[in-house]
This record gives C-alpha cells, sequence and structure tokens, in this order.
C-alpha cells in the first residue's frame, strides 16, 4: 500500500475517533442531574437575617447557583403551607450544590441564616435535560 493512502487512512481513523470520544463526552455532560436546593424558611430575627441576605446571592452565583425561587406567595395544594416562605436555588448539579453548601464562603455566613430562622433545606436531584 502506497505511503499516502496509509496516511490517508490513518488521518481518517484518527478524525472518526475524535468524532466518537467528542460524541460520548458531550452525551456524559447532557445526562448530568441538576441540584436543588430547597428551603422553608420562617423568620425569627429579620436584623440579623440581613447580614445572611448581604452575601448569600454572591456566593451562590460563585458556585454558579440561580434562585428559581426567592420567597413569593406559597399555596398548599395539599398538607400545611410552610410558615415562612420557600427558596429554590438551582445548580448544574448535586455535587456542585453540596460544593456552595460546604464551602468556607458559605460555611462563615451560614450561621447567620440558622441563628435568624426556623429553616429546612433539602438537596434533591433534578430530572436530566433531555
Amino acid at each position: 500500500m502506497k505511503t499516502s493512502l496509509k496516511l490517508a487512512l490513518a488521518v481518517l481513523g484518527g478524525v472518526l475517533i475524535g468524532i466518537a470520544g467528542a460524541r460520548a463526552i458531550y452525551a456524559q455532560q447532557a445526562k448530568t442531574r441538576p441540584g436543588y436546593v430547597i428551603a422553608e424558611v420562617e423568620v425569627t430575627d429579620p436584623t440579623n437575617l440581613k447580614k445572611y441576605g448581604e452575601k448569600a446571592p454572591e456566593i451562590v452565583a460563585s458556585f454558579g447557583g440561580r434562585y428559581v425561587v426567592r420567597g413569593g406567595q406559597v399555596q398548599a395544594l395539599e398538607g400545611e403551607a410552610p410558615k415562612g416562605y420557600v427558596v429554590v436555588i438551582g445548580f448544574d448539579s448535586v455535587e456542585k450544590a453540596r460544593e456552595w453548601y460546604d464551602s468556607p464562603d458559605y460555611k462563615a455566613i451560614r450561621g447567620f441564616r440558622q441563628s435568624a430562622t426556623h429553616s429546612r433545606l433539602l438537596l434533591a436531584e433534578g430530572v436530566a435535560p433531555q
């Protein structure tokens, strides 16, 4: 077989392997399930909670988080409504949400929320994008 033909086949094989690898990486990334932090918050000390509120959005954003629900009216369709308000924060993955929650920056302000509210936080795995 001629050298130029061998070279052409080798290049073609490399391109096909590269395309297959890129598709596999994309498929894996596309299947990552988002993570959601869901909080029920009843404020007991509004003054102290302001210290938390001044920093929390900035820290959430630094981990790629975005507020999906932040206060607003809540209607109970079944069971009891929370006594306060609901917050839902979306992250690209459960791991990213956990990274935010365990971060030194968030730990530094978490105590303000804990001392100024009765709250319950949940971490839920969402549905992978189609």
